[in-house]
């Protein structure tokens, strides 16, 4: 029995522009990125125009409203250093400030409960981002205490509050 031909196989041939993600790490080997990068231009049909999409910018400019929820110590401290090293930071670092920013800090209780972390809480603050405080409870790691993300439904009540007030929010 032969295999039945897939259906991007059996479909007409319609030339479409191939898109290539390439990831880099830190490697020394990254100093070949822009031989590479380079090099891939070359190939017909790749990207090649500055109006293409950026995805980090695509995504400030769609949304009206950003909610980081779970924001966990990791990335409070990259945002809070202005590091963008994900597609999450970067969307955050590129993020338009006329535009609400919430987050949701959510960690273990010593964690919350260090030195560092009201500072960058502090930060994100100055940035004129809004904090949607962690809560007080028992942890999935057994601990008791504060760093629990905010409940659901209060999350969901601040944004409702934003749309709201924007007269853009509709009730199903």
């Amino acid at each position: 029995m032969e295999p039945k031909p897939s259906c991007s196989a059996a479909a007409p041939s319609v030339e479409r522009k191939f898109h290539v993600l390439v990831g880099v790490t830190g490697s020394v080997a990254a100093l070949k990125l822009p031989l590479l990068v380079s090099r891939l231009l070359d190939i017909p049909g790749m990207w090649k125009h500055r109006s293409d999409p950026v995805l980090h910018i695509d995504l400030r400019r769609w949304a009206d409203l950003m909610l980081v929820a779970p924001l966990d110590a990791n990335t409070l401290g990259k945002v809070a250093s202005g590091i963008c090293d994900n597609l999450l930071t970067c969307v955050i670092r590129a993020w338009d400030r006329s535009k609400p920013l919430f987050f949701c800090p959510a960690m273990n209780t010593a964690m919350w409960e260090h030195p560092i972390t009201v500072q960058q809480v502090g930060q994100l603050k100055a940035f004129g981002y809004v904090e949607i405080p962690c809560v007080a409870k028992k942890l999935v790691c057994g601990d008791q205490g504060l760093g629990a993300m905010a409940e659901v439904g209060t999350i969901v009540d601040k944004v409702k509050e934003v749309f709201s007030q924007d007269g853009g929010f509709q009730q199903n």
